[in-house]
């Protein structure tokens, strides 16, 4: 298989090559498809995360697609978000928390917190997450997803995730999930694949 056909070949050979655990897992699901969203704007991608946070993929779906209706099936500029009142998003489904939240990522945004993808494709992992979680509402998890799907970071491990904790603790045929501080220890050893890593821990046959 050529780099073009699968420019995760190098990852998946990496974890593979781990134990037999890991080997046996991508043998079973097969070659890594992760795609980040490499057009969209920090500011999509964190008001795209909090519309789907807590949720299940399909709600997230209906939410987001009551929200473009309401711009001309258009994704809204910060300034549109601003000027909309609280009782139209809240329609879209959004709680009144998540409302509180977008509305701070747009006027984050408006005030150069939140950067343009240009600069921050020149940030840091460290440097990215320091400053937007700075924000009501966003929090570790919110900025690595960011990092991973928006900017294609390729050695993100989102530690406190559920589906990543409890896919590593049916990997390893556990009784009980390891917390964040076991699994962000046991991913110094996939390094520097996190990002693939979490990829297959989230698709571990239950």
């Amino acid at each position: 298989m050529s780099f073009n056909a699968n420019p995760h070949i190098n990852a998946t050979s990496f974890l593979a090559n781990i134990d037999a655990d890991w080997k046996q897992l991508i043998e079973t699901v097969g070659p890594c498809t992760f795609a980040p969203a490499l057009k969209q704007s920090p500011y999509e991608s964190l008001v795209d995360a909090i519309a789907y946070q807590q949720l299940h993929q399909k709600a997230g779906d209906a939410i987001m697609a009551k929200v473009l209706r309401l711009y001309g099936n258009a994704f809204p500029t910060p300034e549109q978000i601003l000027s909309t009142e609280f009782d139209a998003l809240r329609a879209c489904g959004f709680s009144g928390r998540k409302i509180e939240t977008i509305y701070g990522i747009a006027h984050a945004t408006e005030g150069g917190l939140i950067p343009d993808r240009a600069s921050a494709e020149k940030m840091s992992d460290e440097e990215l997450i320091e400053r937007l979680i700075t924000l009501k509402g966003i929090g570790r998890w919110t900025v690595e997803m960011f990092l991973m799907f928006t900017l294609g970071r390729m050695d993100i491990l989102p530690a406190n995730d559920f589906g990543i904790c409890e896919g590593y603790k049916r990997l390893k045929k556990l009784n009980v999930a390891p917390k964040r501080k076991e699994i962000a220890e046991l991913g110094l050893v996939w390094r520097p694949h996190r990002t693939v890593a979490s990829w297959y821990l989230w698709r571990v046959p239950k």
